[in-house]
């Protein structure tokens, strides 16, 4: 040791070399640390002595790190190649940056560019477009995947995953392996950011490699080696990332294998990257080792390899040394481990003197199924090299432990080969790398003698010597050098080598030259587009001129509330900042969506941002042919831009389509998804597509949302808003602007009196196009000083003066232009025949071309060259007659593409086409002085013109006609031409004629039956009645009479296929022999059952529905037929909860017993009976909920099915969850949590969680594993009765006692929307199967379902009659399915809801009905804020008063029935002329009126106030003519005396006060009640004042002097009513005790007290005297009247054989031998007075009947009925009242079939024959053998296609054509040409 010590440069022996290569390594450790501690000097002396000791021949400070070509361009310069711009990239990513961390150049240029935004954004561009480039390139080379690898340092996140996913992509679908794309990806991987890659990216990278893997049989060892390579870079980032659970099956086990067989080769390349890829394998856990656990447990192994090489620069080396000898410490646990990485040094040793191989080495001495530490060593030197640390990593090469270890010295050579051949090196650093492989050859000593380390060395040099570059001279200098290096062995494995040559295995460091062009020159070489894009702008801007624009309100969807408005234009912008994708904009026509469209497109230009901003683009779909496909492509072209522009557009930029008019070309595709916007490489862009309303139809989402609909991610993209109509505000608005800028005849004011004279007009104008058509034409058509109020305005009278007017204005233009000789000639021939005439019929003939021949496409294209000869050359070519009727027309030209100034323009066309109103004669009137407008010649129609033609209607008897469009096309889904057709029928009687002729025909005729079908549906649009009609024999198959009403109809040997019969009055009509295949009701059959239903559940196969009842059974029923299969019996007690097994083969049951049974579905047996928790599995808690009577049932329990169905959980009492082994029915798990009863449960779609709900008022989150508690989600201020996990496991939705539904986020636990609008507590909850729809069913007897994701409540289902006990979707999610007390099972429409109102009736429930003093009219006013007048004989509405701003509780008539008073929840009483329709007066109350009434002259009305007051009105004025102050709590009862001159009020303050009605003097006070008055009424003759209140009595008082009289004590609870008898001797008082009591005014004696029987114990709702006075009826919450005898009080007739429900209203005729009755039942009974007998029973009232009143009359009994189903209904009561005929109905709402025949009825389906049995039809229909979808239809009842406007004709639409138009006509033969047209004609339907 001496002499070792004393000569350091002496000895060559192993020993001695090891020496003094420890002292070097001292030294330079005590060199650098006098270096960190500023001690230079002392640093470098010991630095020299280390030298000075060997061994590290190499100068440490020889390395550096990469060397940067700051070749760095000017602003805006053109960069030279993708290096230079990968500077630029580098030192923007790193700014800010310290000055003097930079050259003085490099600091000017950042300097400069730091403050240039345009510069950055060019530069960010390049890089993103290259990439763009790159991924779009089919053939990618070397060189290429070279250049884009340049940019991987340097890319942002978005960018870097672009490129992975590219080159993923690459790998993932070549059938042959691209070497190119493998090399990029794993490099691509090695020089990823931290956080850029996921765990997923990596499993999915190395999947696919594995799968290349095992398809390697046969292939070449480079082939092997390349993956292995890729899978080597691909498990180091993974145990960088610490990814873990790598599928052992799938993934760990099969790369093991494969690894494992590799070792065999001979290949030492291969065997070490063999090794090397195992032991990264090694430190990526699979998803079943307990590696994870045991790595927690030994801290001094690593936290990750990421912690020990994360950060480059700042890495501890000393640190490093210590972690590799940590993780040898950290291993000793694991000692066979241990054991064999010490062997292999130990070998190591031995084969340093034996020369062992490589090979051999690693097969005997390393076993692969070990981690060496040999690997953390080599990823460390990775992160130094990668740092430029190469004097660390020098360091860590000679100090590492495992120095000797030859894998390990076999990826150091690799590594410093590598640095070598880097050109992004500096030469030095290079050359050093080589000195230490010639130093490692030499020193077997130090470094051993394995064999194939020395020959990969020689390998190395070799490739390096071979190349071309002279700075890597220095490998072919040591190559020779190492010639004559060691003994003879060694040199002469020298020889062998050399002349062998390089191996195939290259170097692969050094980057390929670029290609060229490269692709950074082909970005550069991208066409300007900007220049073009702002003269785009520019002519967007000219074409959209000034118009009339106000902003526009919308709400969120169809089925959203008209008081949730809100701006759309803020709407919009929130939408254009958000990721959503595509904003679906729906409006009704002409309610203003292209306008917004234009508007928006607008703003967007002039906010616009030159190169990165998203480019608006208004595309007209009808302009572009096929908008499915290339939809940009085709609008860029159009608009003139280049090949070129179009690819740059679509690489570099992102776009916001304003899609307009997509209901214009009949499309159905989803326009987003078949242009694949925002797929990788296709248009990046938002989408905002605007549509009419009655296009869409009604699940219409799926034809705009992006992607998959059933995935809440993609649904999330998706939004839409609807345009509403135009309010008071936005009308006076538009108005004032249209005034600003057109300048017309009218100033504001006057157009505003005459919309506020004209009622008819108030309600189109709301509609912004027809308010605009409005403004043109009022004034030549309005004189505004003659009476407007009798003044009727249709939708199609506007159309009809706009259209003469825009002629006859445009006839004037055109004569005053220069013409040609020809031209004035046509011109003067044209106007010799009549303009206007022949200006019509071009109109008309154009739009019936365009539906024939192109669909109903507005825009149509005219090329000369092209369409001369054809259709198009008949109206648009060059003839000068066609030039002048073109340029006439209401047309507007764009290019080659001509359209009507509106899509209603062309309907409105064809509607008259079908029928002409009249032929005008043209008479040419005197001239006369023109009419100067107020300034501006901007608008054509504001002047009278000179020499007007007047036209002198000639009346034309217009008959049935097959050329008719009618008989030729089917319009029963064009909405809009069917309105124009429906107004036409109101204002024309012949042309009602002629449609009933069209019917009439077609009894005989079968080719009629297209005309006739038409015809039937817009009669019935039209609301007229076919009220007992002769219908025998009628064809109209495909006709829609939805809301139609034939009562009594004779339509016998009707055609009735595929007709729509929604809601249809059919009431005792005889369908005998009737075709009704495919007839759709739009309803299904209820199920009953003899007991009370509590729970029905469809199977999830949808072939089996159950029912659980009150009794304990359960009912199974086939679907197909709706047949019971099975009775189930076992339960003890209410079967509450049952789920179907996900198989289907089971279900589960539990209910009021404490048991949980299984069932077999097939069999009907009982497999399993589960014991409960304590005291049951399901509970129930009575308690009453008001004084009905009703009770309601809480639900504290429930049984569900896992999703494998091997499990079942319960809940209840005690708190608990249970689950259970569904086979062997032994209890699995128990979860506590809940503070009390679990009322309901659902686990997860994947099984791995529970939620549950709890009386505690939480909703809790399980793991169903392990039963930990996972979120407590406290949102509900009382109990959660029900829970719901949506289909796809994103969301939960709870219910609870506190009235609403709360949805959260399944993941986070977020509270997403709370739903409210229940009255009561909500029991159920349910998702629909997409997930889009969530159902919810309360007490309230009403089921809601709301949009899952807004939140929006979508419908109201009403219905049911008693409490809802459960509810199921179908698993199509077109039915649900709900069960009640009712007995019922009813089954709805998920889409449709609750029916909507076609006709002009009320929207809502109907609850005040009066006939005025005469009888011809009815007033009747509802919930939905309106008064409507109806004729008491036709059923006509006369007017409609909207003003009330909440509903309508009271009517009155004033005594000469010319003005009618309503009283509202909106504090106000409303006066409104009879005859006008106008609004008189509006007396407004602070707070709101209690009651009501009107003096007997009528001039008068008196209320009573919530503010304490009595107010009175003058009728006439409106003026309060006094206000009657001294109450001191609300004024709850008001009366006039009979003959007006007093006013009595009653009032909570305890008192009586009578006024002087003229002077609003008090004359008295009554004191004398203690406690609220509720009630005052006056005697007939005015002498008696009676009182009834909370104190239980009724007392009388004198009116004149107000002296107190009788007191009649007896009832028990407060007087709510009280009424004196026609001769005023009796007064009956009803009260909340449930009695009525009659009182003697003469002797204030109790005469009689009449009382509830003990078996109908309810309240009394109603008393009515009869005209005689001698008898009283008496109605109750039961539905029982009970007639008293008011002399005997004895009960003379029980009226109790019919009402089950409540009774709402009465009344006696005015003869007294009858009495009506209406109920809550929804019935309406007429009885016969003197035997109680029930004479007619009335049926199909959808709702209660709320109101009832006769009239008597010489033309008989009539009887006027209300209804909450919307409707106003009239009766004619004859045969002494056992038959009642309709006269009218205001609004048919409700499907009614009773009494009506179907005998041998032909082609109904099971499930309608049971519809119609049970709604009362009678006879027995013929057999009917279902087709395929006829079985279908009985599974789930669909929506009927005819429900969709505007659609592309379904399966069953083309059907009806063929019924229609291709059955043998005889004698008839088609023309030449007529069968050509047919066949066009059939094509444009479809």
């Amino acid at each position: 040791m001496k002499r070792v010590v004393k000569k350091p440069n002496a000895g060559n022996s192993d020993a001695e070399e090891i020496l003094r290569d420890g002292f070097a390594r001292a030294y330079l450790m005590h060199s650098k640390l006098l270096a960190d501690l500023g001690y230079s000097a002392q640093a470098q002396i010991s630095h020299k002595r280390a030298e000075k000791w060997g061994g590290l021949s190499i100068k440490i400070e020889a390395y550096f790190p990469p060397s940067t070509p700051w070749n760095l361009p000017a602003l805006d310069e053109r960069l030279t190649d993708t290096p230079q711009l990968v500077s630029c990239l580098s030192l923007l990513r790193a700014l800010p940056l310290p000055d003097d961390a930079l050259e003085p150049s490099v600091r000017k240029w950042v300097q400069e560019i730091e403050n240039n935004s345009d510069e950055i954004e060019r530069l960010e561009r390049l890089g993103c477009n290259l990439i763009l480039y790159f991924s779009r390139e089919e053939f990618k080379d070397e060189k290429t995947v070279a250049e884009v690898l340049c940019l991987a340092p340097v890319l942002n996140n978005n960018d870097f995953r672009h490129l992975l996913s590219h080159f993923f992509k690459c790998i993932d679908q070549s059938s042959l392996l691209d070497f190119s794309s493998l090399t990029g990806l794993a490099q691509l991987i090695q020089s990823a950011s931290p956080g850029y890659l996921t765990s997923d990216d990596l499993v999915k990278v190395l999947g696919r490699i594995s799968t290349h893997l095992q398809e390697t049989h046969e292939q070449s060892p480079n082939y092997i080696f390349q993956l292995a390579v890729a899978l080597s870079h691909v498990l180091d980032a993974m145990a960088d990332t610490e990814v873990t659970g790598l599928d052992r099956i799938n993934l760990h086990e099969p790369l093991s294998a494969f690894l494992n067989d590799l070792q065999k080769s001979s290949d030492p390349h291969l065997v070490y990257q063999a090794a090397y890829a195992y032991q990264a394998l090694q430190w990526v856990p699979d998803d079943e080792t307990p590696w994870q656990a045991t790595v927690r447990r030994a801290t001094k192994v690593m936290k990750g390899i990421s912690g020990l090489v994360s950060a480059a620069n700042g890495l501890d080396l000393h640190g490093l040394l210590r972690s590799l000898v940590n993780i040898q410490e950290g291993l000793d646990f694991a000692v066979e481990t241990f054991k064999a990485v010490q062997n292999a040094y130990v070998r190591a040793n031995i084969l340093s003197t034996s020369g062992q191989s490589f090979v051999e080495c690693l097969k005997q001495g390393l076993s692969f199924e070990r981690k060496c530490a040999w690997y953390l060593a080599l990823r460390g030197a990775d992160t130094l090299i990668q740092g430029g640390e190469l004097a660390k990593f020098r360091v860590l090469v000679c100090e590492a432990t495992c120095r000797y270890d030859p894998a390990f010295q076999w990826g150091i050579c690799e590594r410093l080969g590598k640095l070598a051949a880097d050109s992004q090196w500096d030469t030095k650093s290079r050359q050093s790398a080589v000195l230490f492989l010639g130093e490692i050859y030499k020193h077997d000593a130090v470094w051993g003698q394995h064999v194939q380390i020395k020959q990969y060395i020689l390998d190395i040099l070799l490739q390096l010597s071979s190349s071309s570059r002279s700075h890597l001279q220095v490998a072919a200098t040591l190559l020779q050098d190492l010639k004559k290096d060691g003994d003879a062995t060694k040199q002469e494995l020298y020889r062998n080598c050399v002349k062998e040559g390089p191996s195939r295995y290259a170097l692969k460091a050094c980057l390929p030259e670029l290609a060229n062009p490269s692709l950074l020159d082909r970005v550069q070489n991208k066409p300007d587009v900007e220049a073009d894009l702002r003269r785009l702008a520019r002519d967007r801007s000219k074409k959209r001129g000034s118009p009339v624009y106000i902003p526009p309100q919308a709400k969120a969807s169809i089925q959203a509330s008209d008081n949730s408005l809100f701006d759309l234009t803020e709407k919009v912008n929130e939408f254009l900042d958000s990721p959503r994708k595509v904003l679906l904009l729906l409006g009704d026509s002409g309610v203003g969506k292209s306008t917004f469209n234009r508007e928006l497109e607008h703003n967007l230009w002039k906010a616009y941002k030159k190169k990165d901003g998203r480019i608006p683009l208004f595309i007209s779909l009808p302009e572009i042919d096929r908008p499915e496909k290339e939809l940009i492509v085709k609008k860029l072209r159009k608009l003139e831009f280049s090949e070129s522009q179009i690819r740059v557009l679509k690489d570099s930029r992102e776009f916001i389509l304003i899609c307009d008019g997509y209901d214009e070309t009949q499309q159905t595709h989803n326009l987003y998804d078949s242009n694949h916007l925002n797929d990788e490489g296709e248009w990046k862009a938002q989408m905002i597509i605007s549509c009419r309303t009655e296009y869409v139809g009604l699940d219409y989402r799926y034809r705009f949302q992006p992607g998959d609909r059933n995935q809440s991610s993609e649904l999330a993209l998706f939004q839409e808003a609807v345009i509403s109509p135009f309010s008071n505000a936005q009308i006076k608005d538009y108005i004032k602007t249209y005034v600003d800028l057109k300048a017309p005849l009218w100033e504001a004011k006057d157009y505003q009196e005459v919309f506020d004279r004209i009622p008819s007009l108030q309600e189109l104008v709301k509609n912004p196009f027809l308010l605009s058509l409005s403004l043109e034409v009022l004034p030549r058509v309005i004189d505004p000083e003659k009476i407007l109020s009798s003044t009727k305005f249709t939708r199609v009278t506007l159309y009809d003066e706009f259209v003469a007017q825009w002629l006859e204005r445009n006839k004037k233009r055109l004569s005053e232009n220069a013409m040609s000789r020809q031209e004035k000639k046509a011109f003067e021939s044209l106007s010799d025949e009549g303009f206007t005439l022949n200006g019509m019929t071009y109109l008309k003939e154009l739009s019936i071309a365009i539906y024939e021949k192109q669909g109903g496409n507005p825009v149509v294209e005219y090329l000369k060259t092209r369409d001369e000869g054809t259709w198009k050359d008949r109206f648009f070519g060059r003839e000068d007659e066609k030039q002048i009727l073109r340029d006439a027309c209401p047309l507007s030209r764009s290019g080659s593409q001509f359209r009507f100034v509106h899509r209603s323009i062309l309907e409105y066309g064809m509607s008259r086409a079908i029928y002409e109103p009249q032929e005008r004669a043209i008479v040419e009137l005197e001239p006369k002085a023109e009419v100067k407008r107020r300034g501006s010649v901007s608008s054509v129609y504001s002047f009278e013109l000179e020499g007007a033609i007047e036209e002198v209607p000639v009346n034309i008897v217009q008959g049935p006609d097959l050329n008719s469009p009618l008989a030729k096309r089917n319009f029963v889904r064009e909405t809009s031409i069917l309105q124009f057709l429906e107004d036409r029928v109101q204002q024309e009687p012949a042309f009602r004629d002629q449609l009933i002729a069209y019917i009439e025909n077609s009894k005989t005729d079968k080719r009629w039956r297209l005309a006739a079908a038409n015809a039937a549906t817009i009669l019935v649009r039209a609301g007229v009645h076919f009220i007992g009609t002769d219908l025998k024999d009628i064809k109209i198959p495909g006709a829609d009479l939805s809301h139609g009403v034939f009562d009594s109809a004779q339509l016998q040997g009707a055609d009735l296929r595929k007709v729509q019969l929604r809601s249809t009055w059919l009431r005792k009509a005889d369908l005998s022999t009737a075709r009704m295949d495919g007839v759709r009701f739009g309803e299904l059959p209820l199920l009953q059952e003899d007991s009370q239903v509590y729970v029905c559940i469809y199977s999830p196969d949808g072939e089996t529905f159950a029912i659980g009842l009150e009794d304990g059974t359960i009912s199974l029923y086939d679907t197909s037929k709706w047949k019971k299969i099975h009775t189930l019996k076992g339960h003890a007690k209410t079967v509450d909860s049952i789920v179907f097994s996900p198989t289907c083969e089971q279900i589960a049951s539990c209910g009021f017993d404490p048991t949980v049974r299984l069932w077999d579905v097939k069999t009907g047996q009982l497999l399993h009976a589960l014991g409960g928790p304590t005291g049951g599995t399901e509970s129930l808690l009575f308690y009453p909920t008001s004084n009905r009577g009703d009770f309601d049932v809480e639900k504290f329990g429930s049984v569900v099915y896992s999703p494998t169905g091997k499990q079942i959980a319960s809940g209840g009492w005690d708190k608990a969850i249970r689950l259970w082994d569904t086979q062997t029915g032994q209890l699995c798990h128990t979860f506590s949590g809940h503070d009390n009863r679990v009322t309901s449960m659902a686990y997860s779609p994947t099984g791995e969680r529970i939620v549950s709900g709890s009386k505690d008022g939480t909703v809790r989150l399980w793991d169903a594993n392990t039963g930990q508690l996972i979120y407590t989600l406290d949102r509900h201020t009382n109990e959660v009765l029900c829970v719901a996990y949506s289909f796809n496991g994103t969301q939960i939705a709870s219910g609870s006692l506190d009235r609403t539904v709360n949805l959260w986020d399944a993941q986070s636990g977020q509270h997403l929307h709370t739903l409210g609008g229940h009255a009561r507590d909500v029991s159920g909850v349910m998702y629909s199967p997409s997930g889009e729809q969530i159902a919810s069913r309360s007490k309230d007897r009403k089921l809601r379902l709301w949009n899952a994701y807004t939140g929006q409540l979508l419908h109201t289902l009403e219905g049911h009659t008693n409490n809802i006990t459960s509810m199921t979707y179908s698993p199509t999610g077109t039915q649900i399915a709900s069960s009640s007390w009712d007995k019922s099972v009813r089954l709805w429409d998920t889409q449709t809801g609750h029916l909507q109102n076609t006709f002009d009736g009320h929207t809502y429930c109907v609850v005040s009905v009066a006939y005025s003093r005469d009888g011809d009219q009815i007033a009747s006013g509802g919930l939905d804020k309106k008064v409507r007048l109806w004729d008491a004989q036709a059923g006509q509405s006369h007017h409609t008063f909207d003003g009330h701003t909440d509903a309508v509780l009271e009517l009155a008539y004033s005594l000469t029935s010319d003005q009618v008073a309503s009283r509202g929840v909106d504090k106000t009483v409303r006066l409104w002329n009879v005859r006008t329709g106008q609004l008189c007066h509006t007396l407004g109350h602070a707070n709101n009126t209690t009651s009501m009434a009107y003096s007997p002259s009528g001039e008068q009305i008196v209320c009573g106030d919530w503010d304490k007051t009595v107010k009175v009105w003058d009728a006439r004025t409106g003026h309060n003519i006094h206000t009657f102050e001294g109450h001191d709590q609300v004024v709850v009862s008001v009366a006039f005396s009979p003959i007006g001159e007093q006013i009595v009020s009653g009032s909570w303050d305890e008192t009586v006060r009578l006024w002087d009605a003229e002077t609003g003097k008090l004359h008295h006070t009554l004191s004398g009640h203690t406690d609220r008055i509720m009630c005052v009424a006056y005697s007939p003759n005015g002498k008696q004042i009676a009182s009834g209140g909370w104190d239980n009595t009724v007392r009388l008082w004198d009116a004149q002097t107000g002296a107190p009289g009788f007191i009649f004590d007896g009832h028990t609870d407060c007087v709510e009513y009280i009424v004196f008898s026609p001769s005023g001797r009796e007064i009956a008082s009803r009260g909340l005790d449930k009695t009525v009591r009659l009182w003697d005014t003469q002797t204030g004696q109790l005469c009689h007290t009449l009382c509830a029987y003990p078996e109908d114990d309810s309240d009394v709702l109603v008393i009515m005297y009869s005209p005689s006075g001698d008898q009283i009826a008496i109605g109750t919450r039961t539905g029982v009247v009970r007639l008293w005898n008011t002399q005997t009080g004895q009960l003379q007739t029980i009226l109790d054989d019919g009402h089950t429900d409540g009774i709402e209203c009465m009344e006696y005729l005015p003869t007294g031998e009858w009495i009506a009755s209406g109920s809550m039942d929804g019935t309406l009974r007429l009885w016969d007075v003197a035997s109680g007998q029930c004479l007619v029973i009335m049926s199909g009232f959808c709702g209660s009947v709320t109101g009832v009143k006769w009239r008597v009359s010489s033309d008989g009994c009539f009887l006027a009925t209300s209804c909450h189903d919307k409707s106003v209904r009239l009766w004619k009561v004859t045969e002494e009242g056992k038959q009642m005929e309709m006269i009218w109905n205001s609004a048919q709402s409700t499907f009614n079939v009773s009494n009506t025949s179907i005998q041998d009825v032909q082609g109904l389906s099971e499930v309608n024959k049971e519809l119609l049995r049970q709604r009362g039809a009678v006879g027995k229909p013929s057999p009917c053998f279902p087709t395929a979808s006829e079985k279908a239809d009985n599974v789930a009842f669909t929506v009927n296609t005819f429900s969709m406007p505007n659609m592309p004709l379904p399966r069953d639409t083309k059907e009806i054509e063929a019924m229609t138009m291709t059955e043998a006509q005889t004698p008839a033969t088609p023309a030449p040409g007529q069968m050509q047209t047919i066949c066009e004609q059939r094509a444009s339907y479809v």
